[in-house]
């Protein structure tokens, strides 16, 4: 996983596939740790690309408001409560508790042959399971950047996606926005899965 505060924000003549690989790398941070107050005031500051009444666009808005208005310990403090604990946490961030119900089973164990396959490995200062939500975001903004044709591929992106993300962030998003104890992550929730969605709906049109 990359620097989880070294996010950059490309203008909208980068192009699409920059912007993609971009909102992956800004989710993979946010889920990963708590954001720096550098952070929240990049994203902030920071001016959606298109006409600015999508429902992505929207969903960036107000996140950006959001992150205008949070202060780090604050985040820090959510992030803590919501996401860390001896037992089970508040709300749980790991594709196989969604998909099979547990930790540490059967769909990690297949995600990890298929990076394994790919080339790709944990690095050794990442303690998460692969199957975390930052961990796969870091997967896919690898794929779209990547200068391999066939891992840049639409349908390379499709199918690591179609397997180990689209089965189970809706959930966890949904998790996260009702949660009462949410605020910052709940918006953060919402926008997450709003990209998921476009995301999902362009692949389908693939």
């Amino acid at each position: 996983m990359t620097n989880p505060q070294a996010v950059k924000f490309e203008t909208p003549d980068r192009g699409e596939e920059s912007a993609r690989a971009n909102l992956y790398g800004l989710l993979a941070s946010l889920f990963y740790l708590p954001p720096s107050q550098t952070l929240l005031d990049a994203i902030a500051a920071a001016v959606p690309g298109g006409d600015g009444e999508g429902v992505l666009e929207l969903a960036w808005k107000e996140l950006a408001a959001t992150c205008k208005q949070a202060r780090v310990q604050q985040v820090k403090d959510e992030y803590e409560s919501l996401f860390i604990s001896v037992g089970k946490p508040e709300v749980i961030l790991y594709g196989s508790y969604y998909i099979s119900g547990f930790m540490m089973e059967k769909p990690l164990v297949e995600l990890r042959s298929e990076l394994a396959r790919l080339g790709l490995e944990r690095a050794e200062t990442v303690v998460e399971p692969e199957d975390h939500i930052a961990s796969l975001c870091e997967v896919m903004r690898y794929f779209i950047t990547s200068e391999d044709i066939t891992l840049a591929s639409v349908t390379a992106q499709k199918s690591f996606f179609a397997a180990h993300l689209q089965p189970w962030v809706p959930e966890m998003c949904q998790a996260l926005e009702s949660h009462p104890e949410a605020r910052f992550y709940a918006v953060l929730a919402k926008f997450a899965r709003v990209f998921f969605e476009v995301e999902s709906q362009a692949f389908d049109m693939a």
